[in-house]
Parts: C-alpha cells; sequence; structure tokens
C-alpha cells in the first residue's frame, strides 16, 4: 500500500459532468493528516506510518498520548491510525498528509464503521420472506424452523436469526474518485461510504481493479 489517509463524512449529493451525466457523490473532508510517528524494523519489528486526523481539546487527552504528540511536536488528535505503507522510511514526524495524494479517476477502498439500527428480527436484518397476513395464517413475520429435532439437534451457526444489526466494520471496495477539492480538502467519491455523517473514515488504494 502506497497511499492512504483518514477522512469524515460530510454527506451526499450530487454532480453533473460537462456532458450531463449525473453522478450521485459522497463528500468527504480529507485530512490533513499528520505524522504522529514512523515505525522501523529495527525498533518495532516493522515499517509503519502512524497519522493523527481531527482536532481535539487538550483536556479530552491523557497525559501519555499528550507526550506522544508532543514527541512528535503536533497539537493533540482526534483519530490515529497505522498504515503500513511501503515507502514508510520517507515519512517524517510532523509530515502532513493531504487529500492531493488522491486524484479524479482513482480507485479506493472505504472502510467505516455502519450505521446501528439496533435489535432487528429476521425480516429486516435478512431479507427473509414473511408469510400469509390473513388471520388465520399464525405465520406472519416468523424467522421460520432454527433446524432439526433430534439429529443434529442444534442450530447450525450462520443461522439468519434476529439479533443486533448494523454498527460493524465495513469496506466498501472499488470505489471511483469523481472530483478532488485540494485547497477544502474535499473528496468526492461515487456512490455510498459506510457510516453516518461525521464517521470516520479510512481511505486506501483499492486491492482491486476496475472490471
Amino acid at each position: 500500500m502506497k497511499k492512504a489517509i483518514l477522512a469524515t463524512k460530510v454527506g451526499m449529493t450530487q454532480i453533473f459532468s460537462e456532458d450531463g451525466v449525473l453522478t450521485p457523490v459522497t463528500v468527504l473532508e480529507a485530512g490533513p493528516c499528520v505524522v504522529t510517528q514512523v515505525k522501523t524494523s529495527e525498533n518495532d519489528g516493522y515499517e509503519a506510518v502512524q497519522v493523527g486526523f481531527g482536532e481535539i481539546r487538550e483536556n479530552l487527552v491523557s497525559k501519555p498520548k499528550k507526550g506522544h504528540f508532543a514527541k512528535a511536536g503536533v497539537s493533540s488528535k482526534r483519530f490515529l491510525k497505522e498504515f503500513r505503507f511501503e515507502n514508510a522510511a520517507e515519512y517524517s514526524l510532523g509530515q502532513e498528509i493531504k487529500a492531493d495524494i488522491f486524484a479524479a479517476g482513482d480507485r479506493i477502498d472505504a472502510t467505516g464503521i455502519s450505521k446501528g439500527k439496533g435489535f432487528q428480527g429476521a425480516i429486516k436484518r435478512h431479507g427473509l420472506s414473511r408469510g400469509p397476513m390473513k388471520h388465520g395464517s399464525k405465520y406472519h413475520r416468523h424467522a421460520g424452523s432454527n433446524g432439526a429435532a433430534t439429529s443434529p439437534g442444534r442450530v447450525f451457526k450462520g443461522k439468519h436469526m434476529p439479533g443486533q444489526t448494523g454498527n460493524v466494520k465495513v469496506t466498501v471496495q472499488n470505489l471511483e474518485v469523481v472530483r478532488v477539492d485540494v485547497e477544502n480538502n474535499v473528496i468526492l467519491v461515487k456512490g455510498a461510504v459506510p457510516g453516518p455523517k461525521k464517521a470516520m473514515l479510512v481511505l486506501k488504494e483499492t486491492v482491486k481493479k476496475a472490471n
């Protein structure tokens, strides 16, 4: 991996190309991130770059983190993330990573925490079909049979059942970067990304190529 950045989700909108084609996009405030630590094979056993993003009040930061930021010579940051860049040795403490690392036409993967929807039934959680809604049916929104009675006498793993929905780590792959506004640190990505507004996202160069 050579390129990655932290971003927050601003919201969704739509833009028109020069030939009048409408494209739905997600607006992401990407960076600027600052390098807070550079890990080396000699000291840490592997090479990586730790970056910080987002401002935070000093009284909300623990003393160990304050010392960590002071050592790097940067202000306190709300989010910290480590990237295993192939060229990690080329980075230095305090160096900024801005939105211009990506350009229009690039393909990226966006990782974030999806919206939590609480405890949901099997129909909403997994899209199962319901039974007849007539009065005599007595089978409306039940998930159905759970399994055999005596053999094997248990519920198989992966059975679609009610439970907690959302609030999990999700990665949407192969998204297209439509536009990059370097001055305002904004990246427009075609389509939707995980999470609500103001959610933190990790943007990386895609591990898959477009078809």
